[in-house]
């Protein structure tokens, strides 16, 4: 399977490459500006550095991929959804941030909401492309990263309340993996992963 990780050289990006490194199955293409000052190529992986916000050369670098990974931050999340969107991907899951629909109840993390800071806009916009858009795609809601179990997590959909504003990385590794391997599982789809804090 080809797997494709946007962001790759990114806190999470790099954990979640060497998860994904552990089964053999996986060829990779990783994915950032710096990506070759990171990753050698090899028989499993190539590293494209590119800047996603350029349509051709992230066309070109997503050519035959099953599955992309698309775990940015910033200011260019709307320009790279709106490429993953033009370019009409195959399989897409969308790594973002709790509380783009102010959906952190009050005492619970409410300062990150949307309304509440408005360093969530770029966030909430780049979902709302993928959302409006035909793509299958998976929405994954995550909190502050942090290491522990990857069974302290509860699953809440679009429209309900999230636990907590807080997500163990093996959490969301391990349900990415579930998507991978199930690529039916949670399409079309915005869930958050977090610990339980309510």
């Amino acid at each position: 399977m080809n797997i494709a990780i946007i962001g790759a050289t990114g806190k999470f990006g790099r954990l979640f490459v060497a998860k994904l490194l552990t089964n053999p199955n996986y060829q990779l293409t990783v994915i950032s500006k710096s990506a070759s000052n990171i990753y050698e190529d090899s028989h499993r992986v190539t590293a494209k550095s590119i800047d996603a916000t350029n349509q051709k050369d992230l066309e070109n670098a997503l050519e035959n991929q099953d599955i992309v990974y698309c775990a940015v931050s910033g200011v260019d999340q709307p320009a790279i959804a709106r490429n993953l969107k033009e370019l009409n991907v195959k399989r897409l899951i969308y790594m973002t941030v709790v509380g783009i629909y102010s959906e952190l109840a009050e005492g619970n993390g409410d300062e990150y909401n949307v309304d509440n800071e408005k360093e969530q806009i770029p966030n909430r916009n780049a979902v709302d492309i993928i959302e409006s858009s035909d793509l299958d795609y998976t929405i994954l809601r995550c909190g502050y990263l942090i290491h522990g179990d990857e069974d302290e997590y509860v699953i809440t959909e679009k429209g309900e309340s999230a636990k907590g504003y807080i997500s163990t990385i093996a959490s969301v590794e391990k349900i990415a993996l579930e998507i991978i391997e199930d690529n039916k599982k949670y399409s079309r789809e915005s869930i958050s992963i977090t610990k339980d804090m309510s």
